[in-house]
């Protein structure tokens, strides 16, 4: 312990005179254990009589001449005889926020975390329909350009579910309104200036898909990463979960490329994910178009579909593909025009090892069906097809 003398008038505070810079009087600081004790001596003292500070007057004078220390150093702060964890411990704040705890979140936690983010995306969602539109959604790829005119763009549009169109092995189609809306003299009804209907085909997780027999549709597709490639192989969790990702990947990329080529399916609007937001296929109401395994043509009809298949099944073969599930239930007749539709297992007949397995499967199948709907059976000849497509993809 130190002491220090100082001699004060009467009329003056001891933190002023401690304050004048005329007086030589330094703090030698040390460390926690180190305290320093003031004698205060005042000059008109009667009998002369030599005043010890308490502690706390010591504090407060040290306060004074730390402040205003133009060398002080925060490093004299620590203790070299503490333990190194204790010495270079830094002082936290009590107003300020407590740190973070580390470890896993509570349940109790996580709810109250759902639930947030649940009121955030209500507080911020439109006044009418479920969600904005995703047109501007960042990572979320559009279709080929230019764009079509009945497209809604804007991006002040709504989407609006009205409901299932259609559940199938690995995948749900729901049916979306995206319209611009204003609102008039201030009210809230929304008027609707633009609208269109789309269809949301929505993949199912690993665990809710009916379709496991998928591994001859991958056979020729490439992972870039070797853990995804050892992961598809396994059908581990995380492989089931990347092929349904991959599903709903490679079927918006075969629309853009069959859409751009000219063939007859619906154009791919946006890739969400697992959601494809593509072309709604059926009349302004919403009534979807009916399957070709719904209808009973006439003869004239059925051979124009039959041709229209034809040039379809061209259009894919000179880009190298197959459909891989070819049926009268993956085709759609809208206004006498057949539409190919469910083409995430689009197959490449050159590259794929059970490409031209596929093709034949494809020709059979659907020449059956036209075949039972009384087209001549020398007119849909599975053999014909199958060297036809072949021959427009350029393989021997």
């Amino acid at each position: 312990m130190r002491k220090r003398n100082l001699d004060l008038d009467s009329s003056e505070r001891p933190d002023d005179h401690l304050n004048d810079p005329q007086n030589d009087l330094t703090l030698a600081r040390g460390g926690p254990h180190d305290a320093v004790v003031y004698d205060l001596t005042y000059g008109d003292s009667e009998d002369g009589v030599t005043e010890d500070s308490t502690t706390e007057d010591s504090a407060g004078l040290a306060s004074a001449l730390w402040d205003d220390a133009d060398d002080f150093d925060e490093f004299d702060l620590y203790d070299d005889d503490a333990p190194r964890a204790t010495r270079m411990r830094r002082r936290r704040d009590e107003s300020g926020p407590a740190p973070r705890a580390r470890g896993r979140m509570t349940e109790e936690a996580r709810a109250r975390l759902a639930t947030e983010r649940e009121a955030a995306t209500i507080a911020d969602g439109p006044p009418t329909g479920y969600r904005w539109t995703t047109w501007d959604d960042l990572g979320a790829p559009r279709g080929p350009e230019p764009y079509p005119d009945w497209l809604v763009t804007d991006l002040a549009a709504v989407d609006t579910e009205f409901g299932v169109l259609k559940t199938g092995k690995e995948a749900d189609v729901f049916l979306i309104e995206r319209a611009t809306l204003r609102q008039q003299h201030g009210g809230d009804g929304p008027d609707t200036d633009r609208a269109c209907l789309l269809a949301s085909k929505r993949y199912r997780s690993a665990d809710h898909r009916l379709f496991h027999r998928d591994s001859g549709y991958l056979e020729g597709r490439r992972a870039r990463k070797s853990r995804e490639a050892r992961a598809l192989s396994n059908r581990t969790n995380f492989g089931r979960n990347l092929i349904a990702q991959q599903w709903a990947v490679t079927e918006f990329a075969a629309l853009g490329e069959l859409w751009s080529a000219g063939a007859p399916v619906p154009y791919p609007v946006q890739h969400i994910g697992t959601e494809l937001l593509m072309e709604f296929v059926g009349t302004n109401d919403g009534a979807a178009a009916p399957r070709l395994a719904q209808l009973r043509p006439e003869p004239a009809e059925l051979a124009s579909l039959w041709d229209q298949l034809l040039d379809a099944l061209m259009v894919l073969a000179r880009l190298g593909y197959t459909h891989g599930d070819l049926s009268a239930y993956n085709l759609l007749v809208h206004e006498d025009t057949l539409v190919l539709i469910d083409l995430p297992q689009l197959v490449d007949v050159v590259t794929n090892p059970q490409g031209v397995r596929f093709l034949e499967r494809d020709a059979q199948t659907i020449c059956a069906w036209f075949v039972s709907r009384g087209l001549a059976p020398d007119v849909a000849d599975p053999g014909h097809v199958v060297a036809m497509v072949l021959a427009e993809a350029g393989v021997t």
